[in-house]
């Protein structure tokens, strides 16, 4: 299938991918029939805003959301002018669920790719500008300000008037960073992700000319300064498989974009010094096979060494059952978190698949999560790929881990549940180990089914047979996601420029400073030769 065609079986489908248009004026330059483009602040929030001249202006462009269809069949979103961003649900505006009418910065991601695959990169330059501008500049005062570096989860496009003046009005991006969001969570991976699709836009267009304008080296030096800070490398985030792989991706695509200068020289070596610590501890503490389960399952405990086997104080009784009958002979995975005296021995799939995009495990630990991967098919892909988690947190579990929360019941949501999204980077780590057939077995799975049943956010069930009981259908990133995976499947090539391979350098830098006290030399260099496998 050629990269420029709707895959044959999608019929009009691509038309549901609708486009989310922001006036011209955004862009920083002048367009005919619209005011300027500013930020304005209201308290610790950030937005971008264009005023229109008058009312009529306004309502000649619209001031409401207007779709359109042109002559390929795609449903297009005009709010005055300029592509910016996609909704994450393809249908009508009144029928969306109240945080499903914004654009999120995640979830776009997926889009984003499919779109510079197809050569339409001013889309996504688009969102990555505007996105930066609604970045938080002002620092942490208080528990409830977005901290400085910040990017927001997502942004609504609200119409107002102007100051008050019913004959002018102005176009106003939101942000929202947590304050609106389920929980309140603030959005710690949105910066982490906008950074990755940076470095992709450079690839795949290569106009690197976006990634050096200064107020966008302006904005990756406040992520990195936020994600530096000392301790952020304990948040709860970080601890996790899946957080600390997109870190670690994250800092590779900066280490390649930042203008090198005499100004970011301490940059650049704080980041070498956190991918060299991050890639060993990861790679060296988060590893599991049958040969590590059976050293844990013999650990002995309450080791006080500086020469310890069990450095974690892990008790042999925390090792599952399930996993006793479940890990196979060949392969291995990265646990999904580790403490002190806990392990967390699900399977992330997140975290495995960027750990094989980044480099972030070794060569051969790569290849062995494809190897469980494929071991357990049933498990991890089933009648839908690809699980988020394995197992789900079942029965007193789940009571005490999600608060009985009845969205994450035992293989729903994010508690086990099937989200076809993750099938693109399964596709990119598939390419990227020399495995394709792997991807085009997934696809095939998902084809099977995903137009059929309106393409739903996530599947349920231990196989995931059954639709989601809460899934969003028409969903942009399921659609976007398996687009993406056909494109990169037909053009392996573009796929090489999105992963990044083995950086040898790194296990030349140690941070540790063990061997400056005369006591021991670093364990980096003893499993150096490991390493390198």
């Amino acid at each position: 299938m050629p990269t420029s065609k709707i895959p044959p079986f999608l019929g009009q489908t691509w038309g549901f991918v609708a486009l989310l248009i922001i006036p011209r004026s955004f862009l920083g330059y002048p367009s005919p029939g619209f005011g300027q483009a500013r930020v304005i602040s209201s308290g610790n929030v950030r937005r971008l805003s264009v005023i229109s001249s008058v009312s009529s202006d306004v309502r000649s462009f619209s001031t409401s959301v207007e779709t359109r269809v042109n002559d390929k069949n795609f449903e297009k979103i005009y709010v005055q002018g300029a592509q910016l961003g996609l909704w994450p649900q393809m249908i009508p505006v009144t029928r969306r669920r109240s945080n499903y009418d914004q654009v999120f910065i995640r979830d776009f991601v997926p889009s984003a790719l499919a779109f510079l695959l197809k050569g339409e990169g001013e889309i996504v330059r688009n969102f990555l500008l505007h996105t930066l501008q609604l970045q938080s500049w002002e620092k942490t005062v208080d528990c409830y300000s977005p901290g400085q570096g910040l990017m927001p989860a997502s942004f609504k496009v609200r119409t107002v008037p102007l100051d008050g003046n019913n004959e002018a009005h102005e176009e106003v991006l939101d942000p929202d960073f947590g304050e609106s969001a389920i929980g309140r969570v603030a959005p710690v991976d949105s910066g982490l992700w906008w950074i990755i699709l940076l470095r992709a836009y450079g690839k795949i267009t290569g106009d690197y000319t976006l990634q050096e304008r200064v107020d966008v080296q302006t904005g990756i030096k406040l992520i990195l300064n936020l994600c530096l800070t000392d301790g952020f490398d304990m948040f709860p985030s970080l601890l996790v498989t899946d957080g600390s792989a997109l870190f670690y991706s994250a800092l590779r695509c900066s280490r390649e974009m930042l203008t090198q200068n005499d100004a970011s020289i301490n940059l650049v070596r704080a980041i070498n010094n956190r991918l060299s610590a991050l890639s060993f501890h990861i790679r060296e503490y988060y590893w599991v096979d049958m040969k590590k389960i059976n050293e844990i399952y013999r650990y002995k405990t309450e080791e006080y060494s500086t020469d310890a086997t069990n450095k974690f104080n892990i008790y042999p009784d925390q090792i599952p059952s399930w996993l006793m009958d479940w890990v196979p002979e060949e392969g291995g995975y990265l646990i999904g978190n580790l403490q002190p005296a806990h392990m967390d021995f699900r399977f992330f799939t997140l975290g495995n698949l960027w750990s094989i995009i980044s480099s972030l495990g070794t060569p051969k630990q790569n290849q062995g999560i494809l190897d469980t991967i494929q071991a357990k098919w049933d498990d991890l892909v089933g009648h839908m790929p690809l699980k988020i988690c394995y197992p789900a947190l079942e029965y007193e579990e789940w009571r005490i881990i999600t608060g009985s929360d009845p969205k994450n019941t035992p293989w729903s949501y994010h508690n086990g549940g099937s989200w076809p999204t993750l099938l693109w980077q399964f596709t990119l780590a598939c390419i990227k180990m020399g495995r394709p057939e792997l991807a085009r077995k997934a696809v095939a799975d998902a084809e099977k089914r995903l137009a059929v049943d309106r393409w739903p956010e996530y599947y349920d069930t231990r196989n995931g047979r059954f639709i989601g009981k809460q899934s969003r259908l028409f969903q942009t990133w399921t659609i976007a996601g398996y687009l993406t995976s056909k494109m990169l499947l037909e053009n392996p090539e573009m796929a090489a420029l999105l992963f990044w391979e083995e950086d040898y350098d790194l296990l030349e830098i140690c941070v540790c400073g063990l061997s400056k006290t005369g006591r021991r030399k670093c364990s980096r260099f003893a499993a150096r030769s490991q390493i390198l496998v």
